[in-house]
């Protein structure tokens, strides 16, 4: 179930690199309006939009979006990597 958001809300995703699809990391994203639909919000991210559904993981703040990076793919400092 997404949560209740709105227009301008700063939010997080784990995001990967389309050209390198074993590179992951933490973006900010930014919920809007839908630019070709405006009774919809988007995720607007690396200048595209987004429609939002509930296979996308948003996070409400960086530390949680982190802790899940960390558990998806470990700690890149302590040399674990899963992704």
């Amino acid at each position: 179930m997404m949560l209740d958001y709105q227009p301008g809300q700063i939010v997080y995703i784990i995001i990967r690199n389309p050209h390198a699809q074993d590179v992951a990391h933490v973006q900010q994203a930014a919920i809007v309006q839908h630019p070709e639909n405006p009774n919809e919000l988007a995720l607007f991210s690396h200048e595209h939009h987004y429609p939002l559904s509930d296979e996308m993981a948003i996070f409400t703040t960086e530390d949680e979006a982190e802790a899940a990076y960390q558990e998806a793919f470990g700690d890149l400092d302590n040399g674990e990597l899963y992704g």
